[in-house]
Parts: C-alpha cells; structure tokens; sequence
C-alpha cells in the first residue's frame, strides 16, 4: 500500500529530454510483526535522474504473509540487522517500480526501468545466380 507520493517535472515540458542517468534507491525503513504471523514492512522509493530532470518518491508499507517460520526468520534477520530476504525485497521493488512507470508517463519523462529494445534483423543476402559452388 502507497501511503504517499511525490513526483515533479523540474524541466520544461516543451524541452526535450538530455541523456540520462536514473538512480533508484529502495529503502526499507521498517518492519513489524503481526499477531496474524504476518509483517508489515515500510519502505521508501527515492528516483531521481541526472541530470536534474525530475525526481519521483514513493512511501507505504508493505504486508507479507507467509509460512510462520519463514516470517519470524525474516523478523529475526531485520532485529540482527541483517540484510531483509530477498523475496521480500523483490516484491516491494515489483510493486513500487510498477507504480512509478505510471508516474512517470504522467510526467513524460523517461521510465526509471529500462525497456526492451527491438534490434532490426539484416535478411540474408540473395544470391544473384541460381548457382551455388562449394568446394
């Protein structure tokens, strides 16, 4: 759940987009278990390009649910301060970086992912004679 969202366009709409270099930074800020063996972990999305075009930020907290064990290692790790599971750091990304796409076609800026490029095949060259020599 995205509890806040901040997002602005620092460059001219009627300007075109330089070239770019997109930072994005996913923190999570905390995590707390539930009576439910479930946990609610925050986060925090910080996207910023360089140079400075626009900048996107995304706040909320995430809810994990899970098999018990797996749920009070992963709270374990997090009191050890440890780095959090990655299952649990990839579904937050999933989801956040889902989100800032949209915001970033609102703002007609570049998406902070990059997108697959569709590379042009050559065709093979013809033969100009109907004859074919192999040695």
């Amino acid at each position: 759940m995205i509890s806040s969202i901040s997002a602005e366009r620092f460059l001219d709409f009627r300007k075109p987009i330089p070239q770019i270099h997109i930072n994005t930074n996913l923190n999570l800020t905390e995590m707390e278990r539930k009576p439910d063996n479930s946990l609610e972990v925050g986060f925090v999305l910080t996207i910023s390009y360089n140079p400075s075009v626009a900048q996107i930020n995304l706040k909320g907290l995430a809810f994990v649910i899970g098999d018990k064990a797996e749920i009070d290692k992963a709270y374990q790790d997090y009191e050890d301060k440890k780095p959090p599971p990655p299952i649990v750091l990839q579904s937050v990304s999933n989801i956040t970086l889902t989100e800032s796409i949209l915001i970033a076609k609102t703002l007609n800026i570049p998406p902070p992912v990059p997108l697959p490029q569709v590379t042009e095949t050559k065709q093979p060259e013809s033969k100009t004679s109907g004859k074919d020599y192999t040695a």
